[in-house]
């Protein structure tokens, strides 16, 4: 760090140099001028050359220190917590009455920082609810142009949306991220701490993902984060941002959407995009299964498009069944999702666990990098009979016929102890199949694993977990997952 006592006495020890060793101090002017040869006098002034070079180095720190806009890598020393966060939520007066129960899931008044922008003010009946954002109107965006055929021009005021939940927060709010939504996106805030502590936030950070349709990246861009999905911005980088949205919203008047406008102005300020695959657009209709039980390998940080998918868990409502899922999630946040894989060779069974969500019984040896694959129960999310969908991820036939696939077990409840946890899993039965006796008298799966804590280092070189079959069930399997051995494999052995 400059410390300017430091630099006084650097300058005055070396101008003392300079005094003594100069080719015009007094004592080398006393010397006869018939002794200042030439090849003295070149001498001299590489000497002189040097010793300003010196100077200059130790004088002017700026010359040599880094710019001015970006911060130098100091990892800051205060571990990132949930009240470094701001949450801005983009809404609408007629929107937010019906999504407002999305945002109840995930957000804490006494943990979590949020604020909510609408156009004009929604129903009374959310005002001064402590179980929600506060509420700000978002500021008059018509001077701003829109040219886009056919499109919403909200998508002006909730790219603005950056600029004012930058310009409502004092820098000495502590906010080290600035994090952006919908009123239809839930996200998981201790995974999204987590995974945004891998970054320094003094530095210039654009955090998101793209979407899973392969035709929605081509049709916007594979660089952008989508907006629905959720992305953060680090505050360095966010003040800048809002200094310059205003002009960049009078370039792009013929975008489509908000994140298109500000994915454009960030490239204009040379920023890319840091891709976390936790973050989910959710381009998708329909049954969510094949995607929510073969999760990347990267915690879960948000969930879009909630009003266009199927209830996640049979027999509930949209949001009594993220209301379930959240029970995992409130006791092993870092867990939720993860995918691990066991096998019990003497019965030959393959079982998939999506901790939180779903157990999964193959018959018969089921390899891993298959499992991993998404079976394809969605459907794309553009309509039509002759609509192309293609997807970013690899995909498997989801069978039509029910005996055709696994036996599915779903979560049913979640008890700890310190940091013990025992997941219930309970079967869930379609059709009338015939199924080995060994499977079909499991009616329930008990997984046993301890809370999942992966500190910062972890996180940047993440492993999958192994898991075992406890040798004797009848109408109950019980599974316990554990760090698997230095080379061990997660695979059938014979």
């Amino acid at each position: 760090m400059h410390n300017p006592q430091n630099e006084s006495r650097r300058r005055k020890r070396i101008i003392s140099f300079l005094q003594n060793h100069s080719s015009f101090s007094p004592k080398i002017k006393m010397m006869p001028s018939r002794t200042l040869t030439p090849s003295a006098l070149k001498n001299s002034i590489i000497l002189f050359s040097f010793l300003l070079i010196i100077y200059l180095f130790f004088y002017y720190p700026s010359l040599h220190g880094p710019p001015r806009l970006l911060s130098s890598h100091v990892v800051t020393a205060n571990p990132l917590t949930r009240r470094h966060l701001l949450f801005s939520i983009a809404s609408s007066s007629s929107s937010w009455p019906r999504r407002r129960s999305y945002v109840r899931l995930w957000y804490s008044p006494n943990s979590t920082r949020a604020l909510t922008f609408l156009d004009r003010a929604a129903d009374s009946s959310s005002a001064g609810d402590p179980s929600l954002p506060r509420i700000v109107i978002s500021a008059d965006t018509s001077k701003f142009p829109f040219t886009f055929p056919k499109g919403l021009r909200s998508a002006v005021r909730v790219a603005r949306v950056v600029k004012e939940a930058v310009d409502l927060t004092d820098e000495k709010a502590g906010v080290r991220w600035f994090v952006f939504g919908d009123d239809d996106t839930v996200f998981f805030v201790d995974n999204l701490v987590k995974t945004l502590s891998k970054y320094d936030d003094d530095r210039w950070f654009y955090v998101g993902s793209n979407s899973e349709g392969y035709e929605q990246n081509a049709k916007h861009s594979f660089g952008m984060a989508f907006g629905g999905g959720g992305f953060a911005i680090s505050h360095s980088l966010a003040r800048v941002l809002a200094g310059a949205l205003d002009s960049c919203l009078m370039r792009y008047a013929h975008l489509y959407g908000s994140d298109a406008r500000v994915f454009s102005c960030l490239v204009e300020l040379g920023v890319g995009l840091t891709p976390e695959p936790g973050f989910h657009q959710l381009d998708m209709r329909g049954d969510m299964f094949g995607m929510l039980s073969a999760h990347p390998l990267s915690p879960l940080l948000s969930l879009h498009h909630l009003d266009a998918i199927d209830p996640i868990f049979p027999n509930t409502n949209r949001t009594q069944a993220l209301q379930h899922l959240f029970k995992a999630v409130n006791v092993d946040p870092a867990r939720i999702l993860q995918q691990t894989v066991c096998y019990d060779q003497s019965s030959q069974l393959t079982v998939s666990v999506a901790w939180g969500f779903a157990v999964q019984v193959y018959e018969g040896n089921q390899l891993l990098p298959d499992l991993l694959s998404l079976q394809r129960t969605f459907t794309s999310w553009r309509r039509g009979s002759n609509v192309e969908s293609h997807f970013m991820f690899n995909l498997r036939d989801y069978p039509r016929d029910p005996c055709k696939r696994p036996i599915v077990f779903f979560l049913e409840s979640v008890l700890s102890h310190n940091n013990s946890v025992q997941s219930n899993y309970v079967k869930h039965v379609v059709g009338n199949c015939a199924r080995a006796d060994v499977v079909r008298k499991i009616e329930k799966i008990r997984v046993f694993s301890e809370k999942l804590e992966l500190d910062v280092e972890e996180m940047k070189s993440p492993r999958r977990q192994c898991c075992d079959i406890f040798p004797t069930y009848n109408e109950s399997m019980n599974i316990k997952i554990r760090q698997c051995g230095g080379n061990e494999l997660i695979s059938m052995h014979f």
